[in-house]
């Protein structure tokens, strides 16, 4: 069974196609610049050699047709013919209120994920056009989507409502939807088995950070709380986005500067985080060497990202009343050593102990706290394809 990944962005479609059978990745890549000068595509083959094609790619459909072809060509494809891919599972990023899992995607479903465009313009329509390129291209061929927010529909309402007039709830959806639903459960639930734990009887904080980064409080398996919200912008600082910040801030400069909603999204989203308070980048490996370099902006900007990672973990060690595992995942979480220990030091006080060694550890599977820790602390690298994979295979085995 051989199923194909898509996770279609703005100007970018990122693919995977797994053999469900073997566990094995037969070839991934993305398209970038999509309707820009100078697109291409990285194509990384089965045997681990990278190519990448250049060409006019205006559109996503032709993305997804660069992507079919270089999968099914007789020198970098993995595959005969496209008769070998069996589904197709999509990222999608938003499903709202409309579903709390995975879907075999129908006309009603295209229907309500267009529904969603709203909450979600900047996501929703790449994902709908991977959608509809598929219905063009492999008419025959089921297709399954896999939501962002699904993992997150099952917090309390205390959780997910704003201290706003309920109408607006009610009218528009404003609530706490969090993202990258995918990563957390994976993580949440391949730690527990890493670490021959009962899911389903667990309180865990899984900390997905990277340019993006969300914390989320999983108990028995089901997340409680996520500190993303209505959009991606609330909650951790983040690599170009601001995190939590008084409202009161956004009409101020609306004022003081005459800018419209439009700018002070990309303000918020684009130019704020790591890369707004250092000035330098949205990249951590640039910030470490700043800091090396003695720019104190670069050290500014590393504090306040390391801080709101530990507020949140403290605050939902509150709200779980005591937790059981830690996981970091996420380019950050996976690789920058010093911040997981910084973050854990602050954490002493419930407990936490951390092997200095076995931190040093990057970007695999390893349990890095002490046999006394009160808290098991584990880094799980995310495979939020590997996860659309398996809702996808599962779902298509059920029809």
């Amino acid at each position: 069974m051989n199923i194909l990944v898509l996770n279609c962005g703005s100007s970018s479609v990122k693919y995977k196609l797994l053999d469900m059978v073997s566990n094995e990745e037969l070839g991934a890549g993305g398209v970038e610049k999509i309707g820009m000068k100078g697109s291409f595509l990285k194509h990384v083959r089965r045997d681990g050699q990278k190519v990448i094609l250049k060409g006019e790619i205006l559109e996503h459909q032709l993305a997804i047709e660069y992507i079919l072809g270089v999968l099914t060509s007789e020198k970098h494809g993995a595959i005969k013919s496209l008769e070998e891919i069996n589904a197709v599972g999509h990222r999608v990023v938003h499903g709202g209120e409309k579903f709390n899992s995975s879907v075999l995607i129908t006309e009603e479903v295209i229907q309500k994920i267009v529904e969603c465009i709203d909450i979600a313009p900047l996501h929703n329509p790449p994902n709908l056009a991977g959608i509809y390129a598929i219905n063009e291209l492999l008419p025959e061929v089921p297709q399954v989507a896999v939501f962002d927010t699904a993992f997150h529909q099952t917090m309390p309402d205390y959780a997910y409502m704003y201290g706003i007039p309920y109408s607006l709830y009610t009218k528009y959806g404003i609530r706490r939807y969090g993202f990258h639903g995918t990563s957390h459960r994976y993580v949440s639930k391949r730690a527990c088995d890493f670490l021959g734990m009962d899911y389903r009887n667990t309180k865990m904080i899984t900390a997905h950070i990277g340019n993006g980064a969300s914390v989320c409080a999983i108990e028995n398996g089901k997340s409680v709380d996520t500190s993303m919200g209505f959009t991606p912008v609330e909650g951790l600082m983040m690599g170009t986005r601001s995190g939590d910040i008084d409202l009161g801030v956004v009409t101020f400069l609306m004022e003081k500067e005459m800018i419209g909603a439009a700018y002070v999204s990309t303000l918020f989203n684009k130019h704020s985080g790591v890369l707004g308070v250092s000035g330098i980048s949205s990249d951590m490996r640039d910030i470490e060497n700043a800091i090396k370099d003695g720019n104190e902006r670069a050290r500014l900007a590393l504090d306040m990202y390391e801080y709101r990672i530990k507020k949140y973990i403290g605050s939902y060690t509150a709200a779980l009343n005591g937790i059981d595992v830690l996981v970091f995942t996420g380019g950050v979480g996976e690789n920058q050593t010093g911040t997981r220990q910084k973050v854990c030091e602050s954490l002493r006080y419930m407990g936490v102990e951390i092997d200095t060694e076995l931190n040093k550890t990057r970007g695999q599977e390893i349990l890095i706290s002490t046999p006394n820790s009160k808290v098991k602390v584990v880094v799980i690298p995310t495979d939020e394809e590997f996860m659309i994979a398996k809702d996808t295979l599962e779902i298509i085995d059920k029809q």
